[in-house]
């Protein structure tokens, strides 16, 4: 009773941004998520790890409605950003897209000048009235992304022209130009150098200041490196969810135990 107790204490309903209750994903036959309960905070790094095929990254796609784009893919439950059931026939999943924000496992910049790759959003979502409010909201995307210094003087080259880190670093940028409250990451650093991984990391502690982020990585390490909540998936299911350094010091479950082990994955 105490841990319930516990939990309700640190999942105050004004710290929660993500509500996830009854979450089950189905591609044709095979059920991939089975019933997910979650609450991801506000301002808060959030990891999810376990095995590959576990299901961590199909459940991240669900929180902006990326799995709408697969033919067979089934999603069912609740989701609620803010309380507001993103599935509801009533939202837009473009507009849902630019407040769940979302970065990939490799770098994929548009075949576009760093500036333009930043500003895509912005422009298309309107949240610019002028050419002076587009180089501002660039310039500030750029400076939250850490990436202003090494681009300001080359912001009309392509994009693809950095370098890996740098790549990363822009598609965050891209990601936050259009101010959304929720931050996806999918294994951001897998494709990058120890250099590149560490300033990404870096970048991640920063951006919870103002995002709720939310990262699939596997490695531990990382996960215990940037987060302060972590959940461990296996098989589809949502085995633990909590405090990161309890999980990885004290899990309650012996899965989670056998996998931080390395008896399992």
């Amino acid at each position: 009773m105490e841990d319930l107790r516990l939990t309700e204490r640190l999942v105050g309903t004004d710290e929660v941004k993500i509500q996830a209750r009854g979450v089950n994903v189905y591609y044709g036959e095979s059920h991939a998520i089975k019933d997910v309960d979650v609450d991801i905070l506000d301002k808060t790094v959030t990891a999810f790890i376990g095995p590959s095929g576990c299901g961590k990254s199909t459940f991240l796609r669900c929180l902006n409605r990326m799995n709408d784009t697969i033919d067979n893919c089934r999603v069912t439950g609740s989701i609620r950003l803010d309380g507001q059931d993103i599935y509801d026939r009533s939202v837009d999943p473009v507009q849902l897209r630019a407040q769940v924000g979302m970065v990939f496992q490799k770098p994929n910049p548009f075949p576009k000048s760093i500036y333009d790759n930043v500003a895509y959003g912005p422009r298309i979502h309107g949240l610019a009235r002028s050419k002076a409010d587009l180089d501002e909201i660039v310039e500030k995307s750029l400076r939250r992304a850490a990436l202003w210094n090494e681009a300001k003087d080359r912001l009309d080259q392509p994009g693809t022209g950095l370098s890996g880190g740098q790549q990363q670093r822009l598609c965050i940028a891209r990601a936050i130009a259009t101010s959304p409250e929720v931050l996806l990451m999918d294994e951001p650093c897998s494709a990058l150098d120890p250099i590149a991984t560490a300033q990404v990391e870096e970048l991640i502690d920063e951006l919870r200041a103002n995002f709720s982020v939310v990262i699939v990585t596997h490695s531990m390490q990382q996960a215990a490196r940037v987060s302060q909540r972590t959940a461990f998936f296996h098989l589809g299911n949502l085995v633990e969810y909590g405090e990161t350094g309890q999980v990885f010091t004290n899990p309650r479950d012996p899965r989670t135990e056998s996998y931080i082990t390395g008896r399992i994955g």
